[in-house]
């Protein structure tokens, strides 16, 4: 079974976002599009070399298929966050937080080389609660 075909079983179980997966066979890719205002993407791809997660602008690459598909359902659970910077109204960094304790820790950021620098600045957390972030539970997917 393939990365995807293994998604597409998992979520098949959350109706809400089995109605917001896109699967193209031909670019082996699937998405889980937000669900909510507050939501954002999570895309996998499948290539020759392996496998890329991408949250919105935020991506990794990744050999191994297991935490290709963990990053993919950390990306949808609790215990996630995306931290989008704006300039102007155009995104240009992407900051993948995970929760620790009561708080945000800061874990990679993917951004766009001096964009718009005089246009003013903004934040905006996405954050997609589809998955438990209980480790306990048989969903979580822990940070990569």
């Amino acid at each position: 079974m393939s990365a995807i075909e293994k998604i597409q079983a998992k979520l098949a179980k959350y109706p809400t976002v089995h109605s917001a997966l896109e699967v193209d066979g031909a670019a082996r890719t699937v998405t889980v599009l937000p669900i909510g205002p507050t939501g954002f993407a999570v895309s996998l791809a499948e290539h020759p070399k392996g496998w890329t997660v991408s949250y919105e602008g935020w991506h990794e690459e990744f050999d191994s298929e297991e935490e290709a598909l963990d990053c993919f359902a950390f990306g949808l659970s609790a215990a996630c966050r995306l931290r989008v910077e704006y300039r102007g109204t155009t995104p240009v960094k992407w900051s993948l937080e995970v929760r620790s304790g009561g708080g945000w820790v800061e874990e990679s950021t993917v951004g766009l080389l001096h964009p718009f620098f005089w246009r003013p600045r903004a934040i905006r957390h996405l954050q997609n609660e589809i998955l438990p972030a209980d480790p306990r539970s048989e969903d979580y997917a822990p940070a990569t």
